[in-house]
């Protein structure tokens, strides 16, 4: 199979294009920047300290042309035109970029009545069994529990909270049945009352090179009890993402997310 990495120069670029030349199953098609990044034209494996033949550029369209799936972690303005040219060419799509607003949510799920996407807001597989287990524990803890979630990154993530927070929001807040967009609240300053009983409540830590920890704390009389995660490497979403592109070969047109690729629905 071959793919196509878009951000071929970034963090998780680089991730994602040491472990497609590391995976025997699986071909880097095309590599891929915005036009006027210092990085075009460059081997997209020299970061890395090896050769791996592709040059990166700056045609969206060739390059999605080149290869059978897309794997983008940018922006979500770069994502939405990559997945305009991933329809246009019919090509599978694998989405990690968090920060869409409504309207770009929109024409992504448009975009998977034409090609076969998965978007996910964290690829790591132990992130994804994280928010299964909140979503039980939350089930089996109830209204008697107060609901706090903590998020810390490094000092570049441009948007807050993470795809990954607010995702456990939403496992916590469907098995709570209640609504997240009602009860989410977003850090607190000044005088503000007495909690209250419903409310989840997120919390972003930004600063230096922290990769990605998220804890859902839910808070009782007695006793507390904490569900975690701490990524170390990017290459634990790299590999979810990979894991991601090969379940997607074989399938139709379809807005899909890591629970369908884990079989954990």
């Amino acid at each position: 199979m071959r793919i196509a990495i878009a951000g071929a120069s970034g963090r998780m670029g680089r991730a994602l294009i040491e472990g497609i030349l590391r995976a025997g199953d699986l071909e880097l098609g095309a590599a891929f920047e915005a036009a006027g990044h210092p990085q075009l034209g460059r081997d997209a494996g020299e970061p890395l300290g090896v050769a791996s033949g592709v040059r990166i550029g700056a045609d969206v369209a060739a390059a999605v042309g080149a290869a059978d799936c897309l794997i983008d972690f940018t922006r979500a303005e770069a994502t939405v035109a990559n997945v305009r040219a991933c329809v246009a060419a019919g090509k599978r799509a694998v989405i990690g970029t968090t920060g869409f607003t409504a309207a770009a949510k929109d024409e992504i799920a448009a975009a998977a009545r034409r090609i076969p996407i998965v978007l996910a807001p964290n690829f790591a597989v132990g992130v994804n069994v994280t928010f299964k287990l909140a979503e039980v524990a939350a089930r089996i803890l109830g209204d008697g529990y107060d609901v706090e979630i903590v998020e810390a990154h490094h000092r570049h993530k441009v948007d807050a909270p993470s795809g990954t927070a607010l995702r456990l929001g939403e496992a916590v807040a469907g098995a709570l049945g209640r609504d997240l967009a009602s009860c989410a609240i977003h850090g607190r300053a000044g005088i503000t009352g007495e909690r209250d009983p419903k409310a989840i409540a997120f919390h972003a830590i930004r600063g230096g090179d922290i990769i990605g920890e998220h804890t859902v704390i839910f808070a009782g009389e007695g006793e507390r009890v904490e569900v975690a995660v701490k990524s170390g490497s990017r290459t634990t979403y790299a590999l979810g993402a990979l894991r991601a592109a090969r379940w997607l070969a074989d399938r139709g047109p379809g807005l899909y997310d890591m629970f369908d690729v884990l079989g954990l629905r």
